[in-house]
């Protein structure tokens, strides 16, 4: 077995139940606990450190954990697993704050691009800024895909843990290299739908979009609300995004060639929409909905192409979901887990719910929001991309 996960409260029973039939001759263990053990997090990781003696361990916090085909919420819960990846290279690094302020490149405190087929990351979001750590991995190591998530606590809460070894970490974020004979095949879900058509941005300024087509950004979009059926226009109402396209040439685009951002507001005086990224003259931008319904069609479509991508099954995958998807987006339990193995059968599975989730699109790397992104492990000539 290469899962396993508790829901008691008693930290030493989570740990037996969590460990009962996992393996323990394996190259790496991830490891993730909910807030509920947090004053045994030292106990716990030490543990089962020791009882599994991995080449690497690492790991975090949660505000819920997530195991093979089930999403524990509002509970206490443990999640291991363990994975044998043989003629993998995995090297575990920690990188803090005063490293990415360093006027040395990321690059040299780590690897050589060549030696890194991919890069699992997870970070304590208090304690570095996770966005300027992305943008600095995608500019060192470009093509090289970086998924993972953002530790999180309890709810509202401004603490979170990282796993390193048998030990919490000291802040900053564990940065795992895959290398070798194994890459990482990411799945990001948005969980957003086009609406309405795409435009070409023709006024911006920083984060604000003042232009779209030639005309006033808000003309556009309350005429792109107005020309929705009304069975759309009020989802719409409730759940409206903006999406800018990866690729600005693309003659096609759909679910997946958008990177999602939200919309912060709207200056009627200007005509004019504000999102949270910045934004250019010349870049593509349609409106999307985001709600169950349309990220349960999108996470099903992206794990089916997933699926026919892959030649083989993967040996397991990783799997970070955001706190504000669950039970509170879809209404009912284990939505995310249930999907993947629904989708990908018998694949083992571990991961949290995140404050952030860390995933390619268009094969650059971004922190999102109320996004499910895996990350599954498979072998270099299984992955069409590697």
């Amino acid at each position: 077995m290469d899962t396993g996960a508790s829901t008691s409260a008693e930290w030493q029973v989570a740990v037996d139940q969590a460990l009962h039939g996992v393996r323990s001759d394996s190259d790496v263990v991830f490891l993730f606990a909910s807030y509920h053990h947090s004053e045994r997090y030292p106990e716990i990781v030490g543990a089962i450190h020791e009882r599994l003696g991995p080449r690497i361990l690492l790991g975090c916090s949660g505000q819920a954990v997530i195991t093979t085909g089930r999403e524990i919420e509002g509970r206490p819960g443990i999640t291991v697993m363990s994975l044998a990846l043989p003629g993998a290279d995995l090297t575990l690094k920690r990188v803090s704050q005063e490293d990415l302020d360093s006027e040395t490149p990321l690059a040299e405190r780590l690897l050589p691009p060549d030696e890194v087929n991919a890069w699992v990351l997870l970070s304590d979001p208090f304690s570095i800024n996770t966005e300027t750590l992305v943008a600095a991995l995608a500019e060192q190591y470009p093509g090289t895909p970086i998924l993972g998530g953002m530790a999180s606590a309890f709810p509202g809460g401004r603490s979170a843990y990282l796993f390193e070894g048998g030990n919490l970490a000291p802040g900053g974020a564990l940065l795992l290299a895959v290398g070798g004979g194994w890459t990482i095949h990411p799945v990001v879900s948005q969980g957003a739908a086009p609406i309405g058509e795409s435009w070409t941005i023709t006024e911006a300024e920083r984060n604000v979009v003042l232009g779209i087509g030639g005309r006033p950004a808000l003309d556009v979009l309350m005429e792109t609300l107005r020309d929705l059926p009304a069975d759309v226009q009020e989802r719409a109402g409730r759940n409206l995004l903006a999406g800018v396209a990866m690729d600005e040439y693309a003659d096609d685009l759909g679910r997946g060639d958008f990177l999602i951002r939200n919309l912060l507001g709207v200056d009627r005086e200007r005509g004019a929409i504000a999102i949270n990224d910045y934004v250019r003259v010349g870049q593509t931008l349609q409106f999307q909905l985001r709600d169950a319904e349309a990220a349960t069609e999108e996470l099903n479509a992206l794990l089916d192409q997933a699926r026919e991508a892959m030649a083989g099954e993967a040996a397991g995958g990783l799997l970070c979901a955001c706190n504000g998807r669950g039970q509170g987006m879809f209404g009912e339990p284990d939505h995310d887990a249930a999907a993947v193995a629904d989708r990908l059968g018998e694949v083992p599975i571990a991961g949290l719910f995140c404050n952030g989730e860390i995933g390619p699109v268009g094969g650059t790397p971004f922190v999102h929001g109320f996004t499910a992104s895996l990350a599954l492990f498979v072998p270099v000539g299984e992955d069409p991309a590697s």
